[in-house]
């Protein structure tokens, strides 16, 4: 079996964001709302690249339960506590243009991500914590909130060792994180003005206000979509992110996007790059929509099509959200 970032770290401790346009929050009835033209099952890793089409999907609306951003009680480390110059990885694989198209969803463990997590043992962070790093994409509503809600709302099918991962990282998958947040870009996590004054200390961003609570051992970083406006501060920004997620023992794991707003496929192309550069995860999400009708987008390019989280539902499985959050518990 892979070995995958969730599944590996919870084997070492036995050891030792774009969501639907206009609409807050997803349906809790037993509607599918999306309906699919095939009843083809996804793998983790596509063997096919196609592109079927649909027809525009409804959007789902009702109150999700809102959540408040809790974290360790004892002292921990400062958000700004860095490694030295030698933890960080060094550049020493380069990517061809378009060949993250290629590489596979669930990414498997680098030596680096054993070193980071040794670091983040000896900073305290949580063992049993993750962050979620993006825009409204990365709220609870939309993205793996359902895993802290209870077994009712979600059905795991075939996918019955996930089971082991919602138990061990309960907590963070309904939790609101501080770096998340509606029409957040790369900089927006590093912008004091967007940190959250109950929470968040005076002059601190939103990224170390997230840490510093939080304390996560993994940081799921989905950006890239609000960053078409401003494309050029991209990379520089993810480069913060990244090495401020490994200074500080964070395991960042960085997730391709559906859209191709840019046009060009370029910001992807970046995550990608950057991820094999640090030599850390890339979770490639792009790639398990392109079996999807209409890659998992609706008409707007922009927003994914939803249904339930029940993975042994082949309609649900056609859905971008629902797809989303099934290669999320298996990274």
């Amino acid at each position: 079996m892979k070995k995958t970032i969730f599944a590996v770290l919870i084997g070492l401790i036995f050891l030792t964001a774009a969501c639907s346009s206009g609409v807050e929050n997803p349906e809790d009835d037993d509607t599918i709302v999306y309906s699919p033209t095939s009843t083809e099952q996804i793998n983790a890793v596509p063997t096919s690249s196609s592109s079927p089409t649909t027809t525009a999907t409804e959007t789902p609306q009702a109150a999700a339960v809102e959540e408040t951003p809790t974290g360790p009680s004892r002292p921990t480390p400062s958000a700004t506590t860095r490694l030295t110059s030698t933890a960080l990885p060094t550049a020493t694989r380069t990517l061809e243009p378009d060949a993250w198209k290629e590489l596979p969803v669930i990414p498997t463990v680098s030596e680096t991500v054993y070193r980071i997590y040794q670091r983040g043992l000896e900073l305290g962070n949580n063992q049993h914590a993750f962050s979620k790093i993006g825009d409204c994409g990365g709220t609870p509503a939309w993205f793996l909130g359902d895993f802290d809600r209870g077994d009712e709302y979600y059905r795991l099918g075939e996918y019955q060792e996930l089971e082991q991962v919602i138990d061990y990282y309960q907590g963070s998958f309904g939790r609101t994180s501080l770096a998340a947040r509606s029409s957040f870009n790369a900089s927006s996590v590093f912008t004091q003005i967007w940190a959250d004054p109950e929470y968040c200390l005076s002059e601190e961003t939103p990224l170390a206000c997230e840490y510093r609570i939080h304390r996560p051992m993994i940081a799921i970083i989905a950006l890239g979509t609000n960053d078409v406006y401003h494309p050029d501060k991209f990379e520089p920004q993810m480069r913060r992110i990244i090495e401020t997620s490994i200074e500080n023992g964070i395991i960042p794991v960085l997730a391709t996007k559906a859209d191709n707003l840019e046009g060009d496929g370029s910001i992807n192309d970046t995550i990608s790059r950057l991820a094999l550069e640090y030599d850390i995860p890339l979770w490639n999400y792009w790639r398990a929509v392109q079996q999807l009708p209409a890659q998992g987008l609706q008409e707007d390019g922009a927003h994914l099509t939803w249904a339930r989280n029940w993975f042994d539902d082949p309609h649900a499985l056609k859905s971008g959200w629902t797809v989303r959050n099934l290669t999320a518990l298996q990274v």
